[in-house]
């Protein structure tokens, strides 16, 4: 059997590949899974030719943290007390979610994810009420088609002896997942954990639950430094005096984690994960650490947190990204020593694509347009008018672009969304459920 052919012709292609670059006009040739080559120009005839004239084309966005069992309570919290948020979803409302509401809600968050060029989006699960939960967490991921990994964290019921000084050990379900869902590393969904770190457990069980994901050879990601309410406990600092700190390792936020601190996740090679628009939307979050982390050398990732609070898409957290340091770069400059005066739009690109794709433990796959890596790829139409005409390719995606602009999606070579519109998903089916799913929600 022939291995299907994609060649995508004449795109203003933005590799985010140094050693490519980027082309006014050039071609992308996938074939399979993969890309074989990226060039000025190739000749494929026995190839599917896509006429990407017009657009802009690039890797999917990388998504590091998404709460996605949220989606179905969009816009809810922004303009609540966060103590609301907290006492609501993490607390009664929660606890009461069932299997399919689980379902719904990833499964909505994953495709409108992969509508607006999200290709992998790490879910960071902490709805692990049951084993059913899990499973449903992981079908949703399935059914939607994106590239997800799938971090499994703790039950909300009884959910304070999760999150406070607990001296609860992660689920141990956690093995179940890995051997019947995720025996291989080499495919679509991969599983990390959702792990609570020094600000919500006692030591010996923070420590024993990140000697657990290492057994199971998964990466952990953590909240750190979130509210000042965390800044005293210096979870940062306690891992690096314990000797774990290591480059399996992403934290979340960071914003009362001081400059010292942040610069032993970079000794170590700790990854950051910043939720630029929830961060701003979230009242008392804290700093966001832009300025301390690219000081030494990190170079962050991006997510949507969770959509109870903000926009989810790629798009908004780019441009808040860039706003939010440009501003207040040259306002008050930071009095942290060696960091950058200023940031460009093609360091935030790279923000939304390679160091998330690091940020995953994925960039060996996803990232960039470079041969031999997998077919993530998204085309953003720049005749729309409000791109159009463009005369920087970057600068549209950073500033000006939307989900709406996104033509076609592959994810693995496969064609996820074509010609503005959703493959393989039943989109009204899909909001009938979603909205019975907030019904029971809002009404708990």
């Amino acid at each position: 059997m022939t291995t299907r052919r994609i060649l995508i012709k004449g795109g203003w292609v933005l590799s985010m590949d140094p050693a490519i670059g980027e082309m006014q006009v050039g071609d992308v040739l996938i074939e399979g899974e993969r890309i074989i080559a990226v060039a000025r120009s190739i000749d494929a005839p026995e190839a599917e030719h896509i006429d990407a004239r017009n657009m802009i084309v690039l890797p999917g966005f990388v998504d590091t943290h998404r709460h996605t069992w949220q989606s179905c309570v969009r816009h809810r919290y922004a303009d609540i007390d966060p103590q609301i948020y907290f006492a609501e979803m993490l607390g009664a409302k929660g606890a009461a979610y069932r299997a399919e509401d689980v379902y719904v809600a990833t499964l909505l968050g994953a495709v409108a994810a992969l509508e607006g060029g999200i290709t992998t989006m790490l879910d960071w699960s902490h709805i692990q009420n049951s084993p059913e939960h899990a499973d449903a967490s992981i079908f949703g991921l399935r059914d939607a088609g994106i590239r997800g990994v799938f971090a499994h964290g703790w039950p909300l019921v009884d959910g304070v002896s999760w999150m406070f000084n607990s001296q609860r050990g992660h689920p141990q379900d956690i093995r179940r997942l890995r051997e019947q869902y995720f025996s291989s590393d080499d495919q679509l969904l991969t599983l990390a954990m959702a792990g609570r770190g020094p600000e919500m457990a006692v030591h010996d069980v923070w420590m024993d639950d990140l000697r657990l994901a290492r057994e199971l050879g998964i990466r952990s990601t953590i909240h750190m430094g979130a509210y000042e309410r965390n800044a005293s406990v210096r979870g940062i600092a306690q891992m690096q005096s314990a000797g774990v700190l290591g480059d399996d390792l992403t934290f979340v936020h960071c914003c009362f984690s001081g400059a010292d601190e942040i610069a032993m996740m970079a000794d170590y090679g700790v990854s950051a994960s910043l939720g630029v628009h929830c961060e701003l939307n979230a009242q008392g979050i804290g700093d966001i650490p832009f300025d301390r982390l690219l000081a030494v050398g990190i170079r962050p990732s991006l997510s949507g947190d969770t959509e109870t609070k903000c926009s989810g898409d790629m798009f908004t957290q780019m441009r808040h990204a860039f706003a939010y340091y440009r501003s207040w770069m040259g306002g008050n400059h930071s009095s942290i020593q060696n960091a950058p005066a200023t940031i460009s739009m093609r360091d935030v690109l790279e923000f939304a694509t390679m160091a998330g794709a690091r940020a995953n433990g994925l960039d060996h796959k996803i990232g960039s347009l470079t041969p031999g890596k997998q077919a993530d790829i998204v085309l953003i139409r720049g005749d729309d008018l409000n791109l159009t005409p463009v005369s920087d390719a970057v600068g549209a995606v950073v500033l000006a672009a939307h989900p709406g602009n996104v033509d076609t999606v592959f994810v693995a070579g496969k064609t996820v969304k074509r010609h503005g519109r959703m493959q393989g998903i039943d989109l009204d089916a899909l909001r009938q459920r979603a909205h019975a799913s907030q019904h029971h929600i809002l009404a708990l």
